[in-house]
């Protein structure tokens, strides 16, 4: 082997060796860059398993914390202090924690440790859902136009209601104080409840519904704290309307010798005197009650400055039963001869409430003989049954009476 050859065979095992270390070098590269990609993956579940165990070891200690103490705040002495009333009954003086971020205010409910009786937090305030659930979502479909016989009260209650929560500049170009209230009264079913509905449709207020015996409550205190929550959330809400139907359920004179039921009435009574003109402005919250006896109102409900005014709903008239029979009857198929204002006459003494189901009751004699409308013999049938002055069978004598 010459001296070339060698140096030839020499060059290839170097360029061989070379190859190989380079190719063993990427190997190896890939391998490091793989390493690497495992160890930040493992340091990144590392860290979610240490944020899982702090979350963990934070609610176990949360969890080995005692159960706290209701209380409320009666007074803030300073940064650090405060007045507080137990649920057990007596009063402390005590420290606030530092990690408290509300404010802290008298009458603000409280969760205080049971060993220092210091805050440790603010609880959040509770709410009845049957106050909530006065709320109507939705305002009924009932305009001032479907109510009949009834254009002075009318007129009067949207002077009392609408037009101060429409046009309060008119109250302050005038210099008077908007009225407050209105006290519907009158007979069972002549149209006060439905009154209160065309309020509320007319209106874009709140409209919050609640019939009186809701107030009547077991424990003593429940039904004051459901009138003071009622007028609380009105005024949230404002403008708002509130709705008091049957109001002698609460309403009642009150009288000596009363039995401990009838104080737990007196006290919701006390209440609602001091939510309709306390010391608290009511702002944009109008009220609005009815009741079927007037004459059993305690007279401090009937004074000015709670209720501005009082509107009788009486019994209809002749010309008002007509023109509530024509509101009744507008959507119903009635034969050309039918004559409303006989039926008006045969039905002396009818409510609203009467000349509604007069109609309803007409139909349904219309639908008995499988027809679509309604004839004069009908309307006599159904209000000689709704009047009870003959046999149905017989409203022909009926109609006598009144030819």
């Amino acid at each position: 082997m010459t001296d070339s050859q060698a140096g030839a065979d020499f060059s290839r095992y170097i360029l061989d060796r070379m190859r190989q270390l380079e190719e063993r070098n990427l190997a190896l590269r890939e391998q490091k860059d793989r390493v690497e990609g495992e160890k930040r993956l493992i340091e990144n579940q590392k860290l979610k398993f240490e944020r899982e165990a702090r979350k963990l070891r934070s609610e176990l200690e949360r969890l080995r914390v005692g159960p706290m103490v209701v209380g409320t705040i009666i007074d803030v002495l300073d940064e650090n202090r405060v007045i507080v009333k137990s649920s057990t009954g007596p009063r402390f003086v005590v420290n606030l924690s530092q990690f408290i971020e509300e404010e802290i205010k008298p009458g603000v409910q409280v969760g205080l440790n049971q060993q220092s009786f210091a805050v440790m937090c603010v609880l959040p305030m509770p709410r009845d859902p049957a106050v909530f659930g006065m709320e109507i979502e939705e305002a009924p479909d009932v305009d001032f136009s479907q109510i009949g016989g009834l254009d002075f009260q009318i007129e009067e209650i949207r002077e009392i209601v609408e037009l101060p929560l429409k046009r309060p500049d008119l109250f302050v170009a005038v210099g008077i104080d908007p009225p407050k209230g209105v006290l519907l009264h009158g007979p069972p079913g002549t149209g006060k409840t439905i009154l209160a509905k065309a309020v509320a449709h007319s209106t874009e207020a709140t409209f919050l519904r609640v019939v009186g015996s809701e107030f009547v409550q077991k424990y003593i205190g429940e039904g004051a704290r459901i009138v003071r929550e009622l007028f609380e959330l009105a005024k949230n809400k404002s403008p708002a309307i509130i709705f008091i139907d049957e109001l002698d359920a609460i309403g009642a004179r009150r009288m000596d010798g009363a039995t401990s039921g009838d104080r737990e009435v007196q006290r919701t009574l006390m209440q609602l005197l001091a939510e309709m003109d306390g010391f608290d402005a009511r702002g944009e919250v109008k009220l609005v009650a009815a009741t079927n006896r007037l004459d059993m109102l305690d007279p401090a409900l009937l004074r000015p400055g709670r209720f501005d005014r009082v509107i009788e709903i009486p019994m209809p008239s002749r010309e008002a039963r007509e023109s509530i029979l024509k509101i009744h009857t507008k959507g119903m198929n009635l034969d050309a001869s039918v004559n409303l204002t006989m039926i008006a006459r045969m039905c002396e003494g009818s409510s609203g409430a009467d000349l509604k189901a007069l109609a309803t009751e007409a139909g349904m004699f219309a639908i008995r003989e499988e027809r679509t409308v309604v004839y004069q013999g009908d309307l006599e049938m159904a209000a000689a049954k709704i009047m009870h002055k003959t046999k149905v069978s017989e409203p022909e004598e009926l109609v006598k009476q009144y030819i």
